[in-house]
């Protein structure tokens, strides 16, 4: 079996995890002097941790928050189309990225959602895996994975939610969720 093939790998469904284990991928990675590349297609206005932690992680990880923040909820003040536009640069820059052959794992984060929402095409995406290098993995994050990507993908875990705080009126904590 090829060792050095990339995967393609998908952490979806309504469970919190997604971008964690996304980013369990990177610790693991940049331990082995691998380099990695997150772009987040949602997230983008707000801080969280990682903003800050991902920089420790450089030269060999970089992030780019290239998304206007969650779309129609707390204070979501985008008109949809900029929405739209941020989610079509972010493909731009991950299609730029991906061709430049600098990096062995690239992270597409809520690029799912981004889907989902209409801000991007499935066939959009499908092009993005299938012009990466053979040696390139991709992982992709976010709920609503369409079943076009994930027959394609070599991994799929969905997280399942069982018990959330926020059920109990328990806000975002820092540190946990952001």
């Amino acid at each position: 079996m090829e060792t050095n093939k990339g995967l393609v790998l998908i952490y979806t469904g309504k469970g919190k995890g997604k971008t964690t284990a996304a980013l369990g991928i990177v610790l693991r990675a940049v331990g082995h002097g691998l380099k990695v590349l997150m772009i987040q297609f949602i997230k983008g206005e707000w801080y969280y941790g990682e903003l800050s932690s991902s920089k420790r992680l450089t030269p060999e990880f970089e992030m780019i928050a290239a998304g206007k923040g969650f779309i129609g909820i707390l204070d979501d003040d985008h008109d949809f189309r900029e929405h739209k536009k941020s989610a079509k640069d972010a493909l731009i820059l991950a299609k730029e990225k991906i061709s430049s052959k600098k990096y062995d794992i690239i992270i597409l984060d809520e690029i799912n959602y981004a889907i989902n929402l209409k801000l991007i095409s499935t066939e959009e995406v499908l092009e993005l895996i299938n012009v990466r290098p053979k040696d390139t993995s991709i992982v992709l994050t976010g709920n609503y994975a369409p079943i076009e990507i994930i027959k394609v993908a070599d991994l799929v875990t969905e997280m399942k939610e069982i018990k959330h705080p926020y059920q109990y009126g328990i806000k975002a904590k820092r540190g946990i969720d952001y």
